[in-house]
């Protein structure tokens, strides 16, 4: 058997997260489907982490045991030739079998995007979270720098419905960034919690429109108590960025 290491990208609009689930369409899902129409063969790929319902990766990352001869560049060819055109595999190659996708990663970076304004283009309102109160990105940015470190982040974390070793995380980086009208959330850790960059960027977003003051960022940490000051923001601003290996 032969292990591949694929990078994928996807507009998560239309599919039900990044997980094979029952009566849903998933990425991981087209994607499999798409391997045992090519090659026979049933094939179980290992993703880097999942995505939510909704949220889109500029570079997903997984991993695959097959037997074949092909070549990558003609799987790859062939496998978008019968997938939709909103998922993409941007690369395939042999990797050995100490290789997965998740074990093996570092870190991974997501960024949540806010459009800023009376109203976003229609080219962007797919990726973009609407937001027409004008942001006060200095107060966001004074509040994300309290975020950053290891820290129990019960806070900003919905219910998994299954049970999770530990809620504390290091988050190396918590960044906010403005151009133009476009808002930028940038976040950086060796492991997240179920939809805990969706709160992040909720809670950032409360603080920027000065319902919430910067000052209760460490307050609402350390309360490890999930409360209205800390929304899910919603997923169609999120994407997964990069996988550090």
């Amino acid at each position: 058997m032969q292990r591949y290491k694929i990078k994928i990208s996807y507009d998560g609009t239309d599919y039900s997260g990044w997980q094979v689930q029952p009566d849903r369409v998933t990425i991981q899902q087209v994607i499999e489907n798409a391997i045992k129409k090519i090659t026979g063969q049933v094939v179980k790929i290992h993703g880097s982490g999942r995505t939510d319902n909704g949220v889109h990766a500029v570079a997903q990352i997984a991993h695959f045991d097959i037997e074949t001869q092909m070549l990558p560049k003609a799987l790859l060819r062939a496998v978008n030739c019968i997938i939709n055109p909103d998922i993409r595999i941007i690369s395939i190659s042999k990797v050995s079998q100490a290789f997965h996708a998740r074990k093996s990663a570092k870190s991974k970076e997501y960024r949540y995007f806010i459009w800023n304004g009376d109203q976003v283009t229609p080219f962007l309102y797919r990726y973009r979270t609407l937001i027409r109160q004008p942001l006060d990105v200095a107060a966001m940015k004074k509040a994300a720098r309290q975020l950053i470190g290891r820290h129990d982040f019960s806070a900003f974390t919905a219910n998994p419905n299954r049970e999770v070793e530990s809620t504390v995380r290091s988050l190396g980086m918590l960044k906010v960034t403005r151009r133009g009208q476009e808002i930028t959330i940038s976040a950086s850790s060796n492991g997240f919690l179920y939809k805990m960059v969706r709160s992040l960027a909720g809670f950032l977003i409360r603080v920027g429109e000065g319902a919430v003051k910067p000052e209760t960022a460490t307050e609402v940490l350390n309360s490890q108590i999930r409360t209205a000051r800390v929304p899910t923001a919603p997923a169609k601003g999120l994407f997964l960025w990069h996988v550090k290996y």
